[in-house]
């Protein structure tokens, strides 16, 4: 078989929807953030944020005009004027940026920075997440294993470190990659591009095969390597596989309850659509040997599960054990026809339990462990769902222990 030629760089740009781009930008949840940097790094993999923006319907707005710029290919004029549309509908004021004696269509200057601030990270991070999932591709690795950095010939002003990394030529599994895959700062147009072995071992003799002297040296004052930007020292794309309850509970920990409410809303709108109850709970009472439980989302009123467990916590997510419906299903009875255990298209009912309960009490504690009871009457039948409460260091849970529906008699 021929040697691989090197991958053609990719016949897209803002100009042109790429799918890889857009399904990176629509699966971020939305993150109500006051700083740029209340996040960091491989986070942005998960999250989509505008600094200021608290509000779950504004970023909702804001989310769906940077979808639109990568997906319409309008360009930064197009999202401009969309960004200033969503901003005076939501009243939005004193974001960085907001210049009140500008013109209305955003032609003032501050606004025109901030919007081509937002416009082209997002777009740039995106591109290079679509670049990072195009290039880890198990034929193209096998065809293409070595990555090679390319300064872009149309900067203005050259990042010394930047042009000193051009050409640089390293297989795609060294750590140089995770740290230093473009875009590397703001307005970097750097990109990256994958070559043959043949092409990889000839740069390797020609000198550009080991990054330079000192390239994993942390800069103070940005925290990252020398070169890079504060913040962009990550791999766009490739933590878009970390555990995503792990990574919201993380932050629902330091939110005050308004934004951790509304980005508690955002998660349970994400998971219910990708996560089937009734799917899951088929599959385990088929499969006994299965253990792992299904996540269903976040608490929403947590404040009221706090009081009835004597707990002090924020963002409970919600468990759905694999043995819950065994649990159910094996040692439920009936009374009388006045109740009848949960079957599989029941438990895609349970967060409307959760988070919107006519009844919470404290139940039985087991082993030491709390107990909350929660009810809900949905289609006239009685759900009583019992949860047990896990206080982990990090996971904190309402894991279900039973759930019965109590029907007419």
């Amino acid at each position: 078989m021929p040697e691989a030629a090197a991958a053609p760089d990719l016949a897209v740009g803002f100009g042109t929807p790429w799918q890889a781009q857009i399904d990176y930008l629509r699966q971020k949840l939305r993150l109500p953030t006051e700083r740029w940097d209340d996040i960091q790094r491989s986070a942005h993999d998960r999250a989509f944020i505008v600094a200021g923006a608290a509000k779950a319907d504004l970023l909702a707005d804001l989310h769906g005009a940077v979808v639109r710029a990568a997906q319409d290919g309008g360009g930064l004029a197009a999202f401009r004027k969309d960004f200033m549309s969503i901003v005076r509908s939501h009243g939005w004021a004193g974001w960085t940026g907001d210049d009140r004696a500008s013109p209305t269509d955003g032609g003032g200057a501050g606004v025109a920075w901030r919007t081509s601030i937002i416009y082209r990270t997002n777009m740039d991070t995106s591109y290079a997440a679509g670049r990072w999932r195009q290039l880890t591709e198990p034929e193209t690795l096998r065809a293409l294993p070595y990555w090679r950095y390319i300064h872009s010939d149309s900067v203005l002003h050259p990042r010394p470190m930047h042009l000193a990394w051009h050409g640089l030529t390293l297989p795609a599994e060294h750590p140089f990659w995770r740290t230093h895959f473009a875009p590397n700062g703001w307005g970097c147009q750097c990109r990256i591009t994958a070559v043959s072995r043949r092409e990889g071992e000839a740069s390797a003799r020609a000198g550009l095969g080991e990054p330079p002297a000192g390239w994993d040296t942390i800069d103070p004052r940005t925290g990252a390597p020398v070169g890079i930007d504060k913040g962009f020292d990550y791999a766009p794309g490739a933590a878009t596989d970390v555990p995503l309850r792990q990574f919201v509970q993380d932050k629902l920990i330091t939110y005050p309850p308004a934004i951790t409410r509304a980005l508690t809303v955002d998660v349970n709108r994400y998971i219910n659509a990708t996560e089937p109850p009734a799917a899951f709970v088929r599959d385990v009472l088929t499969d006994r040997s299965r253990r792992d439980p299904l996540w269903l989302g976040f608490v929403e009123n947590f404040e009221q599960i706090n009081t009835v467990a004597q707990t002090d916590v924020k963002g409970f997510m919600v468990l759905l054990p694999a043995d819950a419906p065994r649990h159910v299903q094996d040692t439920h009875g009936f009374d009388g026809g006045a109740q009848r255990p949960a079957g599989p298209e029941d438990y895609a009912k349970l967060m409307e339990v959760v988070n919107r309960p006519e009844h919470i009490d404290s139940g039985r504690e087991k082993n030491g462990m709390k107990r909350v009871v929660l009810e809900r009457k949905i289609d006239g039948e009685l759900f009583h769902a019992v949860f047990e409460v896990r206080l982990g260091k990090k996971n904190r849970s309402l894991s279900l222990v039973t759930l019965v529906i109590k029907t007419a008699r």
